[in-house]
C-alpha cells in the first residue's frame, strides 16, 4: 500500500505551485456551479413557463456557449488570460445574481446569453493558462488537474443546488453568483504579481497562422466533434436507456455516473503521468478504442454489474482521449495564437452540448436504442481511422517553423 501510494504521489510531481492555485480558482469556482443544473425547474416550477418556452431559454445558453467560447480564445491572445479569466468571473457572478431578478421570457433571454458569454469565455482562457503555466513536458498532468478540479467542484454543486433549491431557488442564484466572485479575489490575489506567458504585440499576432488554417488542426477538431456527439448522450440518451431498458432506479443510475468520477480522481493522474513519453494521438488512438467499445457494448448485457464494466471501460477511453488531445493541440500551437487554438477546441464541446440532445433523441427514436449503442461503435471505427491517419501523416513531418506551431515527438 505505501509503494502504491508513493506512486500515486509521483504522479502529481512536478506541477508548478501556479497550477495548483488556478486548480484551485476552478474548485471553489466549479462547486458553486448549480444554476444550469435547475434552471429548467426554475423556470416551469417557479415561474410557471412552458417546457418548450424553458427549452428555448437553455437554446439561448447554449448559444451564447458558443460565442464565448470563442471570444474567450481570442481574448486570451490580445488581453493575456489574467485578464480574460478574472473579468469573467467577475461579470459572471454579477449576472447569475442578476438573473434571479428577471422575470420575463425576454429579459431572462437576454440575461442568460450575456452571462453565458462571460462565463464560458473562461474555460478557454483558463485552460490556456494552464498550458502556459506547465512545461510541455508536464502539459498534459496540467490540464488532468484542471480536469479534476472541475470535476470534483460538479461532484459538490449540484448536490449542494438540490438541497438549497429545496429551501428556495433564490439560493442557487446567489451562491452561485457568489462563488463566482470568490474565484475572482482568490485568483486576483493568488494570480496578481505572477507574470505572463503571453505575446501582446498586435504585430506578433497578426504575423501568426490562424488555427483556421491549420489542416491538421481543423481535421482533428471534426473527429473530436463526433466524438463529442457520441459521448454526451452519457448526459442524454444513455440515461433513458438505463430506466427503460435495464429498468434501473435513478439511484442506481446515479452510482454508475459515480464509479466514472471515482475512477477518473483515483487513475487518470497515474495514467497519464505513465503516457508522458508517448505521443499525445497515439494514446488517444488506445481511448479511443475503450471508449467506443463501452458504447457498443452497452445492449449486449442488462445486469447491474456488466452495466458498470461498460461504464469502466468508456472511463478509461474519457482519461485517454480529452486530456490527451487538448495537449496534441496547446502542443501544436505557439504562444502568440494558443488562445485561438484552446478557444476552437472548447468551442467544440459547446457545439456538441447544442447539437448532442437533438442527434441522439433522433437516433433513439428513429434506430432504436439498441441499434443506436451499436452504430455508435461503428462511428469509432471512423473516428479511429480519422486519428489514424493524422497520426501517420503527423510521424512523416520532421520539422515546421517554430512560429507556426510545435511538434511534440516520441
Amino acid at each position: 500500500m505505501k509503494r502504491i501510494l508513493k506512486k500515486y504521489r509521483e504522479s502529481y510531481e512536478g506541477l508548478p505551485k501556479e497550477a495548483w492555485w488556478l486548480a484551485l480558482v476552478v474548485l471553489v469556482n466549479r462547486s458553486g456551479m448549480m444554476v444550469v443544473f435547475f434552471m429548467t425547474l426554475y423556470l416551469t416550477r417557479k415561474l410557471g413557463f412552458s417546457v418548450g418556452r424553458a427549452g428555448q431559454i437553455m437554446s439561448v445558453w447554449g448559444i451564447g456557449s458558443l460565442f464565448g467560447s470563442y471570444l474567450g480564445g481570442w481574448l486570451s491572445d490580445r488581453w493575456g488570460t489574467f485578464h480574460v479569466q478574472l473579468y469573467s468571473l467577475i461579470w459572471n457572478g454579477i449576472g447569475f445574481i442578476a438573473l434571479k431578478q428577471m422575470q420575463t421570457f425576454e429579459s431572462i433571454a437576454v440575461t442568460i446569453f450575456i452571462t453565458a458569454i462571460v462565463g464560458e469565455a473562461f474555460r478557454p482562457a483558463n485552460i490556456t493558462a494552464f498550458t502556459e503555466i506547465c512545461p510541455p513536458k508536464i502539459r498534459a498532468k496540467g490540464i488532468v488537474l484542471n480536469r479534476l478540479a472541475s470535476n470534483l467542484g460538479i461532484a459538490f454543486g449540484p448536490a449542494i443546488g438540490g438541497f438549497l433549491a429545496r429551501i428556495n431557488y433564490s439560493l442557487i442564484f446567489w451562491v452561485d453568483g457568489i462563488t463566482c466572485l470568490a474565484a475572482a479575489v482568490l485568483f486576483f490575489v493568488l494570480f496578481r504579481s505572477v507574470p505572463e506567458k503571453r505575446l501582446n504585440h498586435e504585430e506578433d499576432i497578426q504575423t501568426t497562422r490562424s488555427p483556421l488554417k491549420d489542416g491538421v488542426f481543423l481535421s482533428v477538431m471534426g473527429l473530436l466533434l463526433i466524438m463529442g456527439l457520441v459521448f454526451h448522450q452519457i448526459f442524454n440518451t444513455w440515461p433513458i436507456y438505463m430506466r427503460e431498458i435495464n429498468g434501473f432506479l435513478e439511484d442506481q443510475i446515479g452510482l454508475l455516473l459515480t464509479i466514472n468520477c471515482v475512477l477518473l480522481v483515483l487513475f487518470e493522474m497515474p495514467v497519464i503521468h505513465r503516457l508522458e513519453k508517448f505521443h499525445p494521438l497515439r494514446s488517444v488512438l488506445a481511448g479511443i478504442v475503450f471508449l467506443f467499445s463501452g458504447f457498443f457494448l452497452i445492449p449486449f448485457g442488462r445486469s447491474y454489474g456488466y452495466t458498470a464494466l461498460t461504464v469502466v471501460f468508456w472511463t478509461i477511453g474519457e482519461m485517454l482521449v480529452f486530456p490527451l488531445t487538448a495537449t496534441f493541440i496547446a502542443n501544436r500551437s505557439c504562444d502568440s495564437n494558443r488562445g485561438r487554438y484552446m478557444g476552437l477546441f472548447t468551442l467544440t464541446f459547446s457545439i456538441c452540448f447544442v447539437l448532442s440532445p437533438v442527434a441522439g433523441s433522433f437516433a433513439y427514436t428513429v434506430f432504436g436504442p439498441r441499434m443506436m449503442w451499436q452504430g455508435a461503435g461503428l462511428i469509432g471505427i471512423g473516428v479511429w481511422l480519422g486519428f489514424f491517419f493524422v497520426y501517420r501523416h503527423l510521424k512523416h513531418v520532421n520539422k515546421r517553423r517554430c512560429r507556426d506551431v510545435i511538434i511534440v515527438t516520441e
